[in-house]
């Protein structure tokens, strides 16, 4: 009969248990799919593109008349009728106020009758002097009788000649009782109402006339910027936008584009010295007033072409401290690289980069959170319409 040794079975039963667990984890190890090392993460780039944009700048001001006219009372007299609507457009010359003119047609009455006696004197004055020409010749009167009655001519003549100025003066200030537009434009609110005085001498203010189409839209610029653009032109780099100043579009208080595009007319002559700025002036077409006087607005100008900018789409673009932009570039070994960057401007969702990247390199756009600098990646083409297109995760 065979004895059982349990001291010499338990080694044998653990080399047994140890290779059935060895071979199990050797046929996990060889399952498909685990190779060992985890599949590169995928991620969609873009391409660096090299394509020609223009450069603008928007800067801020303030809408103002072409033209502004303070309509003010020219003789003195009790405001009758006011002869416009208040708000409406009106014509160089149309009636805008009648002054009382009674009191004024009594002086050009007094004035005419003025020149109506002087004119009677004057004729009086040329007889005597015909006469006493021929009476001095034969010493029938004296030297001094006719001395006597040359100067009082002289006298009358002038005497004619202040009541014809006397008349006119008459005729001007009853004139001036009706009150016309200086110009054409749109006409404010009445100052005055009827029945008021208004004063010649004091020069009462009776509306505001203002010219509206085409209109003016001021802004200022800073020397800097006016000096870097000169160089970007003259060193080639910029192309200019045009023979006769730059392209100017406005964007008004409530972020819609005017339809109408403007024209930059001047830039002012001297820098103030107080804050370093340029004032601009751009002129735009108001044909159905809807540009005020006083609104706030936005100019865009193209200040030029740039033939061969790099762009990416500014979303690609992580900012560090101080401000140090940066993107993930995938390298020609499929892998993540950080690479920090300048941008010059953004245009339209779109960052310029003038250094740090080239044309044709990888930048991804999404992804990145899976894939940290020195990883190796799967590249696929970004498309932002399905991007735009997905649906919302759920969370």
């Amino acid at each position: 009969m065979t004895r059982f040794s349990f001291s010499n079975s338990v080694p044998c039963l653990l080399a047994g248990l140890l290779t059935v667990f060895t071979g199990g984890c050797e046929r996990k190890a060889a399952a498909p799919g685990a190779g060992g090392a985890r599949p590169p993460a995928e991620v969609s780039v873009t391409k660096v593109k090299s394509e020609r944009i223009e450069l603008t700048r928007e800067f801020p001001g303030r809408i103002n008349p072409v033209r502004e006219a303070q309509v003010r009372a020219r003789a003195t007299g009790i405001l009758q009728k006011r002869l416009f609507e208040e708000g409406s457009n009106v014509k160089e010359g149309d009636v805008l106020f009648q002054i009382d003119p009674a009191p004024l047609k009594v002086i050009l009455d007094g004035a005419k009758a003025s020149l109506a006696k002087a004119e009677a004197s004057l004729k009086d004055s040329k007889a005597n002097v015909a006469r006493y020409e021929n009476l001095v010749k034969i010493n029938a009167i004296s030297r001094q009788v006719y001395d006597q009655a040359v100067a009082t001519l002289g006298q009358d003549e002038a005497e004619v000649l202040t009541s014809k100025a006397a008349v006119e003066t008459a005729e001007l200030n009853l004139g001036y009782t009706k009150v016309e537009a200086p110009l054409t434009g749109r006409i404010g609110k009445a100052l005055v109402t009827e029945g008021a005085l208004v004063s010649a001498t004091e020069a009462t203010q009776l509306a505001n006339i203002r010219q509206l189409d085409p209109i003016y839209f001021d802004f200022t610029q800073s020397s800097t910027d006016v000096l870097r653009l000169k160089r970007e032109l003259a060193s080639g780099s910029l192309e200019s936008a045009g023979q006769g100043g730059a392209k100017v579009s406005l964007i008004l208080e409530d972020g819609t584009e005017y339809p109408h595009p403007g024209k930059l007319l001047f830039t002012d002559v001297s820098v103030d010295p107080t804050t370093g700025m340029i004032t601009l002036r751009a002129e735009f077409p108001n044909p159905d007033d809807s540009l005020l006087p006083g609104m706030f607005a936005r100019a865009r100008i193209v200040e030029g072409v740039n033939s061969n900018a790099l762009t990416i789409p500014l979303r690609t673009v992580t900012h560090g401290a101080g401000g140090i932009a940066s993107v993930l570039v995938v390298n020609g070994e499929n892998k993540v690289e950080h690479r920090v960057i300048e941008v010059a401007r953004t245009v339209d969702q779109k960052a310029v980069v003038s250094k740090g990247l080239k044309a044709g390199e990888s930048v991804i756009v999404e992804g990145s959170q899976k894939a940290p600098p020195g990883s190796a990646v799967k590249m696929v083409p970004f498309n932002p319409d399905a991007t735009t297109n997905a649906p919302a995760e759920s969370k």
